[in-house]
């Protein structure tokens, strides 16, 4: 086992729904990972799961990551298509958003999504989204970066405020450490595969934050594991949350909550919500 530089200082499994395990919520893990305040698990076999019809967001910005399969989306900024197997879906709900995602017939979709608190600059400007092909994701080593920086790659999403987010798939018998940048004292990772030494055992659906130090992370998997890797510098806002919106502040929620408002109205008038 490797010796890790950083300790472990909470655990969990989540909560299992179906295909999907929620392991961090605004209301609870949020609160002390943010600005990463939700994080889905998903794996759907075929055709088990008709996805999620047209919802709101305001507020924060989801990425969603496909590991597997492909998914149909639509949004209210005007985009719709299909994302394939790895590829990367960026939402900046901002004032107000909606979209809607759902698995082709016949596949096997598996892959997180997880939400960004914005800061108050950001959370209620215009929404905005970007659907992002696998091979514009850039690597460095077994790290895809999927948001900020690793080494001389930069991810193809600009992130609201300092952080990083990588895709990491190890070897059998690799090691890997990162250094996270000054003031990411927030860090976690998620394992999706196989199983990974991060000074204990991490397998896979379960989550691991780390304490606020800020020192290097090592890993090692002997089974060829994969992971999500979560850095950042802390959010200093409260995290005010509505139905389907996490916002700094009451203002800013009433306002967030009053787009999504005036869109369902829009939908409704053009026969796309009953």
């Amino acid at each position: 086992m490797v010796t890790n530089e950083r300790a472990i200082v909470f655990r969990t499994a989540g909560h299992r729904h179906g295909p999907i395990t929620r392991m961090v919520s605004p209301s609870d893990l949020g609160q002390l990972l943010k600005p990463f305040v939700f994080l889905d698990l998903f794996d759907a076999p075929p055709d088990s799961f008709g996805g999620f019809g047209l919802h709101p967001h305001s507020g924060i910005a989801t990425l969603t990551v496909l590991l597997q399969g492909a998914t149909r989306y639509e949004d209210t900024t005007g985009e719709t298509g299909v994302l394939p197997q790895g590829g990367l879906e960026w939402m900046h709900a901002g004032g107000g958003v909606w979209h809607t995602g759902s698995a082709l017939p016949g596949q096997h979709n598996r892959g997180f999504q997880l939400w960004v608190a914005l800061p108050p600059e950001l959370e209620c400007a215009p929404s905005r989204s970007q659907y992002i092909a696998p091979d514009r994701i850039g690597a460095d080593g077994p790290a895809r970066v999927l948001l900020g920086r690793l080494g001389e790659v930069t991810s193809a999403v600009t992130p609201p405020s300092p952080m990083n987010y990588f895709d990491v798939q190890l070897a059998p018998g690799q090691q890997w450490t990162y250094e996270p940048p000054a003031g990411h004292t927030v860090a976690w990772m998620a394992v999706h595969a196989g199983t990974i030494e991060a000074g204990e055992s991490v397998r896979t659906g379960e989550l691991r934050v780390f304490d606020d130090s800020g020192d290097p992370i090592s890993f090692t998997s002997s089974d060829g594991g994969a992971f999500v890797l979560g850095s950042a510098v802390p959010h200093p806002h409260d995290l005010v949350m509505g139905s389907y919106s996490v916002h700094t502040n009451a203002q800013a929620l009433r306002q967030g909550e009053a787009g999504i408002r005036r869109i369902e109205q829009d939908l409704r008038a053009q026969g796309r919500l009953r």
